[in-house]
């Protein structure tokens, strides 16, 4: 066969499901995972056929209960539903997946001849990610897919951080110090960020919109934080609060802790690249960082804990992380943190502030460009 023809579905398959795996290693080595569930034999096969040229390893089911068998073996990224089927339709799959704590956040696309809205509003309402009408055009196929996913990439991103960074390693370290509960003051760098807005936002989005756009908002953050030797130990609503050098060690946390929020702006500003493509509102982030001590350790019990930290330092983190909306600057920090970054990083004095449980005014300073009016 010459380099680059297409091959003919392959005769083996999984038990209980047929299998079109197209194109040779390299194309099997590349892309996602999909399904493609259809009744029809033709259908399935141009459909995987186009999929495979886009660069997936793509399988297929006859049926619904056969989909549902395949997906339960594991390893797929996407499901290409049709709606019509013998034996189990796919409003059926699709009950059967939220159900399923296993598969409930698996993506699907349907492809359907079905006509009328409520077809569609019927999909969405069961948690399809998208709706094609039959025939399936290839470029509006290509794009959904494509999108759909992207949307996975960063849900896996985002619950790949928590689990990592909020969950993991504060288990590693509390089983190092032999499960013991309770705390010691100790030198840190405290980090507190929010979405500048939020609660406008969240009026003007509907629930899945809001909620993507924080799975996003907290895979960048997540990133950027931990890049940088930082622990977030605590998510409210868009808000968060890193800790710099405790529980792990980090070199320079104050230093740490300046490049992180550099980052987590940075990030910010090509995401609104993207939104501002799709026709959404631009996002702005405030943050504030603080260096002191902090009392800080284990709270909770042996089967379920986590790692705080309380006092002045953390209190003054969020009082900065709240001025920057009067600032109209982005990062804002403290004197001891501005301190340490000797001279590294530029930052801007704003003069000394008073705030809220402070029996002194403290010297604030900012760190980046000034908002625009």
């Amino acid at each position: 066969m010459a380099d680059g023809a297409p091959q003919t579905p392959s005769a083996s398959a999984p038990q209980g499901g047929a299998s079109a795996t197209w194109g040779g290693p390299a194309s099997r080595s590349r892309g996602a995972r999909l399904l493609v569930a259809d009744d029809n034999k033709v259908n399935r096969l141009l459909l995987a056929r186009s999929l495979t040229l886009q660069g997936h390893q793509v399988d297929t089911a006859e049926n619904g209960r056969v989909a549902l068998e395949m997906l339960r073996r594991g390893g797929y990224d996407l499901l290409l539903l049709d709606m019509e089927m013998p034996e189990m339709d796919g409003f059926q799959v699709m009950e059967q997946l939220v159900a399923d704590p296993a598969l409930r956040d698996t993506p699907v696309i349907v492809t359907s001849s079905l006509e009328g809205l409520a077809h569609v509003v019927r999909c969405i309402e069961l948690g399809a990610d998208d709706f094609l009408h039959k025939p399936v055009n290839p470029v509006l196929l290509k794009a959904r897919v494509d999108s759909s996913l992207e949307k996975k990439r960063l849900r896996d991103q985002q619950k790949a951080m928590v689990e990592r960074f909020a969950t993991s390693a504060v288990a590693a370290d509390l089983q190092q110090s032999g499960f013991a509960l309770g705390g010691k003051r100790l030198p840190a760098t405290v980090l507190f960020c929010d979405i500048r807005g939020f609660t406008s936002i969240v009026e003007s989005h509907g629930p899945e919109e809001t909620i993507e756009l924080l799975n996003t908002w907290y895979t960048l953050m997540f990133e950027a934080i931990t890049a940088q030797g930082g622990v977030v130990n605590q998510m409210i609503g868009d808000g968060l609060m890193a800790i710099f050098g405790a529980p792990l060690p980090v070199a320079e946390p104050p230093l740490a802790a300046v490049r992180a929020a550099l980052e987590m702006v940075e990030m910010v500003e090509l995401l609104n690249v993207e939104r501002a493509a799709e026709g959404k509102a631009a996002l702005a982030i405030g943050v504030g960082i603080a260096t002191g001590e902090v009392f800080a350790g284990y709270t909770g019990t042996q089967e379920r804990a986590t790692y705080t930290c309380v006092g002045d330092t953390v209190n003054l983190a969020a009082r900065l992380e709240a001025h920057t909306k009067i600032a109209a600057r982005g990062i804002l920090v403290d004197g001891a943190t501005q301190a340490a970054l000797a001279g590294r990083i530029a930052a801007d004095a704003l003069g000394p502030v008073s705030f809220k449980g402070k029996a002194q005014a403290v010297d604030v300073f900012a760190i980046g460009a000034p908002r625009a009016a």
